[in-house]
């Protein structure tokens, strides 16, 4: 659910008006903060929607099924990709979001998803740092030259471009100020593919 939406529906479960710094309370940041995700328009998660609820004593989250168009995703906030030099962040901590399946380019019941974020700026323009990657999950696929893969290699995850030949995989960033880096041999042993970037929500 995009934020604007969330104001819309509370706007029409109370009847006082709800404005920015309420919400700011409710979830405790700033109203500068909600500002800006209003101008952005980003997604609701699962656990913002609960603190609203409990706020504003409405009940927002509906106990049927989810509906025919829209998913539901893991996501793991305490999860980073590294979009520079690498990063070794783990955690089981999840908590499920909601979107359409339109986000899902080529969705699938039979495929995983999840989402995580990113870290630095190799990938920039098209991932900044402080992104949210939705990922759909490798299946021992070939590799799809030139798009965008979230792996680990000797313990780091890295979000980069990869390409794939008969002895070798490249490494490449958006960002020119990064160097290509290809991997060969006995050391292609240590990239394990954590799935393909199929969707960046922007930060604000």
């Amino acid at each position: 659910m995009k934020i604007t939406e969330l104001l819309d529906l509370v706007q029409n479960k109370i009847s006082e008006g709800v404005n920015q710094s309420m919400i700011a309370k409710a979830l405790g940041v700033t109203r500068q903060t909600i500002s800006n995700r209003i101008r952005n328009n980003s997604e609701i998660t699962i656990s913002e929607l609960e603190k609203i609820q409990d706020f504003f004593k409405v009940k927002l989250i509906s106990d049927a099924p989810v509906s025919d168009g829209m998913v539901q995703v893991d996501y793991y906030p305490e999860v980073f990709a590294s979009c520079g030099n690498g990063t070794v962040t783990f955690s089981d901590e999840k908590e499920l979001v909601e979107f359409h399946k339109s986000m899902l380019p080529d969705y699938s019941k039979s495929k995983k998803y999840s989402m995580i974020c990113a870290r630095g700026d190799s990938m920039s323009p098209y991932i900044n740092s402080g992104d949210k990657l939705i990922i759909e999950h490798w299946e021992n696929n070939q590799i799809i030259d030139n798009k965008v893969y979230v792996f680990s290699y000797k313990s780091e995850i890295f979000v980069k471009r990869l390409s794939k030949n008969l002895d070798e995989i490249i490494i490449k960033s958006d960002n020119p100020n990064y160097n290509i880096r290809v991997i060969k041999g006995e050391d292609m042993n240590d990239i394990n593919i954590i799935g393909r970037v199929v969707s960046v929500l922007r930060s604000i």
